[in-house]
């Protein structure tokens, strides 16, 4: 059997627009949404504000955290929950703090997204602007 992992994504807003952080060409080049995997002994909440710190540079409070989707993503015998939250306030001026991972935390309209998003965010924001609550990807 398959084991699942636990994983949290942030949808920030900020005056129309959401954060994407450009991964460098070695992690694959896409935009992708601030996150990572809840670790034991986290809640996915304390996972979220602190990945969000230590991949943007950012400070969150659990009471801005909003969840907005979640996600059932398999590929091959992985499967994995990943939980979207969303939220409109923070602290602090996003930039990447992971130059080995990422290259760059840049703001886009959620209107007038980029092409290279990574697949799995391009699902997600589909699914959201959509206003499907939950949904399913395979690969």
């Amino acid at each position: 059997m398959a084991e699942m992992t636990l994983k949290v994504r942030l949808l920030l807003e900020s005056d129309g627009k959401i954060l994407l952080l450009k991964q460098t060409s070695r992690q694959g080049g896409k935009y992708s949404l601030v996150g990572g995997f809840v670790e034991r002994g986290e809640t996915p909440i304390e996972a979220l504000i602190r990945e969000c710190k230590e991949e943007a540079g950012i400070d969150l409070l659990p009471v801005d955290l909003h969840l907005i989707h979640p996600l059932h993503k398999s590929k091959g015998r992985e499967r994995r929950i990943t939980l979207y939250f969303r939220a409109t306030h923070f602290v602090g001026k996003a930039r990447s703090m992971e130059p080995r991972k990422f290259q760059d935390a840049v703001w886009f309209p959620l209107k007038k997204l980029p092409s290279n998003l990574s697949s799995t965010t391009e699902h997600v924001l589909l699914q959201y602007k959509s206003g499907n609550k939950y949904s399913e990807y395979v690969l």
